[in-house]
C-alpha cells in the first residue's frame, strides 16, 4: 500500500468502504457509540452507457448513534449517483460525500459530517498511529479461495472531538474511534452467508481486530485478525486461530432476526467476552443497501475486566449477505 494515495478511493474496484466506529463522553452523561459509513458501489449495469446519468458508481452513507437514554438505535442513510456534485469520491486522499454529508482527510485529521433534522455529528478525528495493514501487507483472505479477499488496513485509537446533536439536544464530545478502508471486486463466496467482525481499541494502547465470515450452514467458512500490541508489533491470526462462541441472543422486534449480541472469542493468545452497550443496536438500510444488519458499540472483558473498547458487526442473520 501507498499512503496518502490509498486513502483515497480505488473505482476501478468494484465495492469499497470507509467505516469509522467509536465511543464518546460528554460532560454529565452516559457514554454512547456512533458509526458512520461511507460506501462506493459500482452497480451491474453496462458501463458503455454514454449517458451522463448512467450511475457508474453509487454513494451510501450510513451514520447512527448508540444511546442508552434512547432505548434503540438512531440511525440515518443516504444514497446517490455520482456526479453532478451530488455525491463523490475522489482518488488520492480521502474525501467522500453525499449531498451536505462528508468525510474529508486532511493532513493527519479526519473531519466528518453527517446533518439531518432529527440527528447530526460534527467530529474531528486526529490520527494517533500509523495504518494497521491487515492481513497479509494488507491483501486480506474473506474465504477458501484466494481471490476472495479485500485490501485492508485500519486507523485504530483515533482522537475524536465535537459535537452531537439529537433532535434539539446538542452535545460536545470526545472519545476514541476505529477507521476500516476496505476495497474489493470479489468478498464474499458463493458459500458465505455473512461474517461476524469487531475492531477494538486495546486500554494499554493496542488494537484488536478479529472476524469470521459464515458459510449457510452456520458454520465458520473463513477466519482472520490482526494484534497490535502496544510496543507496535503485530501479529496476524490464521483462521484456526480464531473462535466465535456465541453466549447470548437478541431477536428484533422490527424484523425478526436473531443477533448473538454477546461473544467469547478466542483470537490468538486473547480470550475476550464481548458485551454490548445495549442489544438493540440494529441498522435496518434495505432503503440503499438491500442489508439488515447489527452494528453496535461493544466492550471486551478478559478474566472480568474491561480491556477495551470498540465494535462489533453482525451481518447476514435476516437473510443471506448480498454484495
Amino acid at each position: 500500500m501507498h499512503f496518502p494515495r490509498d486513502h483515497g478511493s480505488h473505482p476501478e474496484f468494484r465495492i469499497e468502504w470507509w467505516y469509522i466506529t467509536g465511543w464518546l463522553h460528554a460532560k454529565d452523561q452516559d457514554d454512547c457509540g456512533f458509526q458512520v459509513t461511507f460506501f462506493r458501489v459500482r452497480p451491474r449495469v453496462p458501463a458503455d452507457n454514454p449517458s451522463r446519468f448512467n450511475p457508474e458508481h453509487i454513494i451510501i452513507a450510513h451514520a447512527a448513534l448508540a444511546d442508552r437514554q434512547l432505548g434503540k438505535l438512531r440511525h440515518l442513510q443516504r444514497a446517490a449517483r455520482q456526479g453532478f456534485g451530488l455525491a463523490g469520491s475522489d482518488t488520492g486522499n480521502t474525501r467522500v460525500w453525499v449531498d451536505r454529508w462528508q468525510l474529508l482527510r486532511d493532513g493527519q485529521q479526519y473531519r466528518c459530517r453527517i446533518s439531518e433534522r432529527d440527528m447530526a455529528l460534527n467530529l474531528v478525528l486526529d490520527t494517533l498511529q500509523p495504518p494497521l495493514l491487515q492481513g497479509v501487507a494488507g491483501y486480506s483472505r474473506k474465504g477458501p479461495q484466494g481471490g476472495s479477499a479485500s485490501h485492508y488496513y485500519s486507523l485504530p485509537h483515533l482522537r475524536v472531538s465535537g459535537e452531537i446533536r439529537i433532535d434539539r439536544t446538542a452535545r460536545t464530545v470526545a472519545g476514541e474511534a476505529w477507521l476500516d478502508h476496505e476495497w474489493s471486486s470479489s468478498l464474499l463466496e458463493t458459500d458465505a452467508e455473512g461474517w461476524d467482525w469487531f475492531g477494538i481499541n486495546l486500554a494499554d494502547g493496542g488494537a484488536l481486530m478479529a472476524f469470521r465470515m459464515r458459510n449457510r450452514r452456520g458454520g465458520t467458512l473463513w477466519a482472520g485478525g490482526s494484534w497490535r500490541d502496544a510496543g507496535g508489533a503485530v501479529s496476524n491470526f490464521k483462521p484456526d486461530d480464531i473462535r466465535f462462541i456465541p453466549l447470548r441472543h437478541w431477536q428484533s422486534p422490527l424484523t425478526g432476526a436473531k443477533y448473538p449480541v454477546s461473544f467469547e472469542v478466542l483470537a490468538g493468545p486473547f480470550r475476550v467476552r464481548l458485551e454490548p452497550l445495549m442489544d438493540d443496536q440494529e441498522n435496518d438500510t434495505r432503503a440503499t443497501t438491500g442489508a439488515v444488519y447489527w452494528e453496535g458499540a461493544v466492550r471486551a472483558r478478559s478474566s472480568g475486566h474491561e480491556i477495551g473498547r470498540g465494535y462489533l458487526e453482525l451481518t447476514g442473520y435476516l437473510r443471506p449477505l448480498q454484495i
